[in-house]
């Protein structure tokens, strides 16, 4: 059920982003230094398709040759497996080489998959960045976008999943070990965090917009 309402959200809201003009407008300034993908639960039969196609999508931008490198954004949030080791698995396992893949383990929320992979990117020195994600959390992270340009100088371009494009990509499954992205202290932040917190957190209330990267 949460697989088929994600979806429906995201076909209500491609009529407000404009997938294939978004698409054209992010090839005239390819190739990317680097695209960050947000991450989604694993673990949970719906979100865990989702977390598919972003990968999926990423692997497609990677395999074009209009990003190369690919940040994975996403801690372990709501379960013990840290989000972004897990789709850098199925990213590997879909033949994106390990060095041309890097991860931010921080982000709880989208706004702070954006924040903190942007960070990596410019900790390793890329400057051509993308957003590469679904229609709706494209859409969602619009607004912050633009603070994050405002506050940080931040450029980030949006390239979200074209559904056409999706439907005609392999859709295997490569076998990980998700034993390995294990965190043995995750964030559980429902159990720790009130419903407050976590929508601040959602709307980047809860970001400290003087954060400096160690040892990424």
């Amino acid at each position: 059920m949460k697989w088929i309402l994600y979806m429906v959200s995201i076909v209500v809201l491609a009529g407000c982003v404009n997938t294939g003009k978004l698409y054209t407008k992010a090839q005239h300034k390819q190739p990317f230094d680097a695209i960050i993908v947000p991450g989604v639960p694993y673990g949970d039969d719906a979100f865990s398709q989702v977390m598919s196609m972003r990968v999926r999508w990423a692997t497609f931008l990677y395999n074009k040759g209009i990003a190369k490198n690919i940040i994975f954004s996403g801690g372990a949030v709501y379960n013990e497996y840290t989000e972004c080791k897990i789709m850098s698995m199925y990213a590997q396992g879909l033949g994106v080489p390990a060095e041309c893949i890097f991860l931010d383990t921080l982000a709880e929320h989208s706004t702070e998959n954006m924040f903190y992979s942007w960070h990596v990117a410019r900790y390793h020195g890329f400057e051509n960045v993308a957003l590469a994600t679904d229609q709706f959390q494209t859409q969602m992270l619009k607004s912050f976008r633009r603070k994050m340009k405002r506050r940080l100088g931040a450029e980030i371009t949006l390239i979200p999943a074209v559904i056409d494009t999706l439907k005609i990509l392999p859709r295997e499954e490569p076998l990980i070990d998700a034993s390995s992205a294990i965190d043995p202290t995750p964030a559980d932040i429902v159990g720790t965090q009130s419903k407050t917190k976590r929508w601040g957190g959602t709307m980047g209330w809860n970001i400290d917009w003087d954060y400096v990267p160690k040892g990424q």
